[in-house]
């Protein structure tokens, strides 16, 4: 089978296509036959030694797969072959098969493509956990969403909605912030041109915003806590621009509000249970038509490196997908 490997730590040119031996399932496990799979910034990381996990080398990016079941271990049961199934590995899924516990496959919604499922559950997890759960926000409330045309941002804006609040984008272009008033954002904010904070201020006439959703860190950060509102909340989501901000604590004692940090990753580990309640949720909400994940750019696996670079020059809006099979 054909495997797009990370032998030495680098950037997305360094991947390498190799055709490497067909995986056979442990214990516990199963083999999966990718159908395609999503291409999240926790890739962009992992290649380069940069994120918490630090798989054996060579090991294939790729957390996010959709794909059939292929080959079952010993001892596993409740899954069948050629079940249609979703799958959240951390890496091996820019691959044509990836190893997978079985214990973590998602039966994929029905009337869901695998293209779609691929770019489905990270984005649209992390977002549910961190406003349903991290931010408990609420009805009539005023949501900022920075880097909101991206994977979890266009995700935050749908799920804000959805939860009743006030979504505010915020984003680059003018052109990333009209694609996220299509999937339902009230007001915008381009941070190119305007003064995050002084526009915060305007739109909300001087109140302040309730939750801050941050994907993006750098200079985005301290500019958006210095517009929050009494008592809220800013959510840590990650670090896009690059650079962990380091933000002055005053402010957090001054808006009597709360910093608080979102790693889903570990969330769906320590409390499956709850994160099932949680995708369920999310697959009904799909199936009534409340949510629809933006899919910018697909790409063959051969291309994957253009697929990371694409995502690390911010030219994809919503997600970019690798497609392992053409008729995903």
């Amino acid at each position: 089978m054909k495997a797009v490997l990370c032998k030495a730590y680098g950037p997305p040119e360094s991947l390498v296509l190799e055709e490497v031996e067909p995986l056979k399932p442990g214990p516990g496990q199963v083999v999966i036959g990718v159908k395609a799979c999503g291409v999240n910034f926790p890739d962009t990381l992992i290649i380069e030694g940069k994120y918490q996990f630090k798989p054996e080398m060579p090991f294939s990016p790729g957390g996010e797969v959709a794909g059939v079941v292929k080959a079952i271990g010993e001892n596993v049961t409740g899954v069948k072959v050629g079940e249609r199934v979703i799958a959240f590995t951390g890496w091996g899924g820019f691959a044509e098969e990836v190893l997978v516990e079985a214990t973590k496959l998602i039966p994929m919604p029905d009337g869901m493509d695998f293209t779609t499922a691929s770019a489905f559950v990270m984005v649209y997890g992390t977002s549910h956990y961190a406003l349903k759960d991290r931010a408990r926000l609420q009805p009539g409330e005023t949501l900022l969403v920075l880097g909101a045309a991206g994977g979890v941002g266009l995700s935050a804006v749908e799920l804000g909605k959805i939860m009743g609040a006030h979504v505010i984008a915020a984003a680059s272009s003018d052109e990333k912030l009209a694609t996220c008033r299509e999937h339902g954002a009230d007001e915008c904010i381009n941070y190119s041109s305007e003064d995050l904070k002084e526009r915060i201020k305007t739109l909300t006439r001087g109140r302040g915003v309730d939750v801050i959703y941050d994907p993006v860190g750098g200079n985005y950060s301290e500019a958006a806590l210095r517009g929050m509102a009494w008592e809220g909340r800013h959510l840590v989501i990650g670090f896009a621009a690059g650079d962990i901000p380091r933000i002055p604590l005053n402010l957090a004692l001054l808006k009597g509000c709360s910093i608080v940090g979102v790693f889903w990753g570990s969330f769906t580990a320590r409390d499956p249970q709850r994160n099932q309640e949680h995708l369920r949720e999310l697959a009904t909400w799909f199936q009534e038509g409340k949510i629809r994940p933006h899919i910018s750019a697909t790409y063959a696996l051969a291309r994957a490196a253009d697929a990371l670079n694409d995502l690390l020059t911010r030219k994809v809006m919503g997600k970019a997908v690798l497609l392992v099979d053409e008729n995903a």
